[in-house]
């Protein structure tokens, strides 16, 4: 869940310093909520992934409605799902498809997998840009994509070996992939906003999985977390991100969006004792690592002053 929604639309736009540190707070906030996930679903009884799904995206499409219905009005939230175009259906098969991912590839991984390998979308999509659009990739760039790939290739060397489920790392290697497709077609098409196509996700979502759901009754119990999970965890993440990324630049959104595979693996081991693995966490350090330099480099890029003198202002002429 990293930087799907920024947009160079939204980066041209000209905030002031308390609005920038409210978005500081927002998208902190948004990472905060999405680290919790794996932590939440270890509290859940029910051994149906597509029940989890279910009631995961339904709870989490109606906060999304309800808060886009607050926001902008039932004309205004009609006029942004009729808006959305052919961009906005793929950024929500993608989001669907990655939201259903992360549940089923809990039931054969850990989540610190899940997790560390998502921390390498933004690069990932530097890659997809390249290779579909030609965007021009940096020498910097290339090198934290190999980086990334490096570590990657750790986590996953679990699953060749038979240590680990190839299923479940497959799967947290899917999520990561929708991600950058994701984040890549946003980015291509900054008119389209996030939060319909996101809200249209979960239904997709919820939708496919009450189709392939045995029962989708679950236990009091369970409904508690689910709340959680779809509405909390979710939900109010994407509203966080979707409002906060907007007021910054588009590198400060994403390191601060690295907060979510770094805080997620800890949740779990302090809350569930769930010690990821030496190959994990060797791995998930080589992302991370990359990411954080990579994103620092771009974050002093984009804050150097276009003349000697001059901090981050353009000069008249």
């Amino acid at each position: 869940m990293t930087d799907t929604a920024s947009s160079p639309v939204a980066a041209s736009q000209i905030v002031s310093p308390q609005g920038e540190r409210v978005g500081f707070l927002l998208v902190f906030l948004s990472a905060l909520m999405w680290s919790f996930g794996g932590t939440i679903a270890r509290f859940i009884d029910s051994t149906d992934s597509w029940t989890v799904v279910f009631w995961r995206s339904v709870w989490a499409a109606a906060f999304l409605l309800c808060f886009m219905v607050w926001r902008d009005g039932w004309r205004g939230t009609l006029k942004l799902f009729r808006g959305m175009g052919l961009a906005g259906l793929a950024v929500a098969f993608c989001f669907a498809t990655a939201s259903t991912s992360f549940v089923v590839a809990l039931a054969y991984t850990t989540v610190a997998n899940i997790l560390l390998m998502q921390a390498g979308v933004p690069l990932l999509a530097a890659l997809f840009a390249w290779a579909l659009f030609r965007e021009r990739v940096a020498v910097a760039t290339w090198l934290a994509i190999a980086a990334v790939i490096a570590g990657v290739a750790i986590m996953v060397s679990e699953s060749l070996d038979g240590a680990v489920s190839p299923i479940g790392d497959g799967l947290a290697l899917l999520i990561a992939v929708m991600f950058s497709v994701a984040t890549v077609i946003t980015r291509r098409f900054a008119h389209v906003r996030m939060t319909p196509a996101t809200c249209l996700g979960t239904m997709l979502a919820a939708a496919f999985a009450a189709s392939q759901g045995s029962a989708l009754g679950v236990s009091s119990h369970d409904m508690g977390f689910l709340f959680v999970f779809g509405v909390i965890n979710l939900g109010l993440g994407l509203a966080f991100f979707a409002t906060g990324a907007r007021l910054v630049p588009a590198a400060v959104a994403a390191l601060l969006g690295t907060f979510e595979p770094i805080l997620g693996p800890i949740w779990v081991w302090l809350i569930h004792s769930e010690v990821p693995s030496a190959r994990t966490i060797v791995g998930g350090a080589v992302v991370v690592t990359a990411l954080l330099v990579h994103i620092g480099l771009e974050f002093k890029r984009q804050t150097r002053p276009a003349r000697a003198g001059v901090t981050g202002v353009p000069s008249p002429n």
